[in-house]
């Protein structure tokens, strides 16, 4: 199992809303593959669908909603000042603004579908004065169609290669804890062939 899939496991739901919520806020986090691993883990049992669906399109649109908030408060100077915190470099900003102010309500709507432009839809829709009844509508029928997306990938790969999957990372890990083992043994012996050359 993953990293990401043990993380979802341990801390369940709460995970999945704090990466979805982060993720749209504009942190450099990559909910939809966050979204994609709780379907996986639905479709194994581990979670249920419904509520990561739920969750899903609620930490979407909260995540959306507050970036979108900090966008009108703080305006694009804000975002210009600290977006190298979160990777964000000036052409990619002034690239998502300008598509941001021509499509207003469809940017935002549209953003949600592509990595990169997703996490920043929303400060930039409210720097830019987009009014919020056309944000929020675009945000939320955005997260009704998306999350589903997302999730529903994560579910196919569990129902056609589940098993397979589980058997080709249970390997992997054996393969990985092998190769540490005989990189230590390695290092141990050389340090043993060094040190008796030293002592002759």
């Amino acid at each position: 199992m993953s990293d990401g899939a043990g993380l979802l496991v341990h801390w369940g739901y709460g995970a999945l809303f704090a990466a979805v919520v982060l993720g749209n806020v504009g942190f450099p986090v990559p909910e939809e593959t966050i979204l994609a691993l709780g379907g996986y883990l639905s479709q194994r049992g581990e979670l249920r669908l419904g509520l990561v669906l739920a969750i899903g399109v609620v930490s979407a649109v909260a995540g959306d909603t507050i970036g979108y908030w900090l966008g009108r408060r703080y305006g694009r100077a804000a975002i210009e000042r600290y977006g190298g915190w979160v990777f964000v470099t000036p052409a990619r900003l002034e690239k998502v603004s300008r598509f941001v102010s021509r499509y207003g309500g469809w940017a935002v709507f549209g953003a949600r579908f592509v990595a990169g432009l997703r996490s920043l839809a929303g400060p930039l829709a409210g720097a830019a004065g987009l009014r919020p009844l056309p944000f929020a509508m675009a945000n939320v029928l955005g997260a009704l169609l998306f999350v589903p997306y997302a999730v529903g990938i994560g579910y196919a790969v569990g129902y056609g290669f589940g098993d397979n999957l589980e058997r080709l990372i249970g390997r992997v890990e054996h393969i990985v804890v092998a190769a540490a083992l005989i990189g230590a043994l390695a290092v141990v012996t050389v340090r043993i062939v060094r040190s008796r050359r030293a002592s002759r």
